[in-house]
């Protein structure tokens, strides 16, 4: 009886400490945007501490001040639906056009807006985007099933076609020794593009069931992964090929989206199937669960986020019309 009644009372104070841990937060801050129902997309901030970020659903490209809270506009042609977007380190702005088959740019200075067209009619829909160590744009092509590298010095757009049909790449980020990596948000599958010779690698994870989202890479050469449809976050490490996932705190209908990844190597992603989403932090390393946050706003949903390292912040956009920031650090 003395040694049941012990173990119960370890059992209890070890759910009180997870309790206890998983209740500490980070702290959010969110800023209404002016342009209502818009649904402002990624937000990066650029070498100067300023904010930029697309509206979907409102065919913009737009920044703002986190110190004065104020917004400025750049209107894009009606139906450009912008999905994505980066800054790189001339503070060019970088975004795809999900309905009008081109990735933009634009120069803040003079508003000018260049566009670089898709060479091949089946790419009508570049979704997500990421920038390589030598400054060129790596994107997906969703229904198209592509993966493409925009050449930044002369603007050539490189299409690179997927072997298996409706892979449908969703996120892309390119690893330390600037190979691509996409998610497949149809199949259980990742894929990885060899910078040396453009070939495609396919991997199947063990789960049938496993639908990703977005990826990040950390400096061990791993990359992480949110199981949309399992609620799970994923790793997969190309140096042994083993897949491992972790149940997220929400459950099997977390629906967890966007993902970042910080200094530390701790992973930050949000739960999108709960209102409000939930900003949840892992420790790689400890394959630990560090914090359950709720966003003020409810969100709606997160399918980016960025990680801002000098000011150890990661920022998203929301569905409910919403830039937001996390302090992580």
């Amino acid at each position: 009886m003395m040694k049941l009644r012990t173990s119960m009372i370890l059992l209890l104070v070890f759910s009180w400490l997870v309790q206890k841990v998983l209740a500490d937060t980070v702290d959010i801050r969110e800023w209404l945007v002016p342009w209502a129902n818009s649904e402002p997309g990624p937000a990066y901030v650029d070498t100067g501490g300023r904010v930029w970020f697309v509206g979907q659903r409102a065919d913009y490209v737009a920044n703002f001040s986190p110190e004065t809270g104020e917004f400025n506009r750049y209107d894009l042609q009606a139906g450009t639906a912008p999905t994505a977007l980066i800054v790189d380190s001339n503070r060019t702005i970088w975004f795809a056009s999900n309905k009008r088959r081109h990735i933009g740019s634009l120069n803040p200075s003079t508003g000018r807006v260049d566009e670089f067209s898709m060479p091949d009619r089946k790419a009508k829909d570049p979704r997500a985007m990421t920038i390589d160590q030598a400054g060129d744009i790596w994107f997906t092509v969703e229904d198209g099933n592509f993966i493409g590298r925009l050449m930044v010095a002369n603007g050539e757009v490189v299409l690179i076609p997927i072997p298996t049909k409706k892979f449908r790449p969703h996120g892309i980020v390119v690893d330390s020794d600037g190979n691509p990596w996409a998610t497949s948000s149809e199949r259980n599958m990742l894929l990885r593009v060899s910078l040396s010779d453009m070939s495609v690698t396919e991997f199947e994870t063990p789960n049938v069931n496993s639908r990703f989202r977005k990826i990040v890479a950390t400096s061990d050469g791993t990359v992480w992964f949110t199981d949309y449809a399992l609620g799970q976050i994923g790793r997969f490490d190309p140096r042994n090929g083993e897949f491992s996932e972790w149940p997220l705190p929400g459950g099997s209908d977390s629906k967890p989206s966007g993902i970042a990844v910080d200094r530390d190597d701790r992973i930050w992603l949000v739960e999108t199937g709960r209102i409000p989403n939930s900003l949840i932090g892992f420790d790689t390393g400890t394959e630990t669960f560090l914090t359950v946050t709720d966003i003020p706003s409810g969100a709606g949903s997160v399918d980016h986020m960025h990680y801002y390292e000098p000011a150890g912040e990661v920022w998203f956009g929301t569905r409910t019309n919403y830039i937001g920031r996390a302090k992580v650090h």
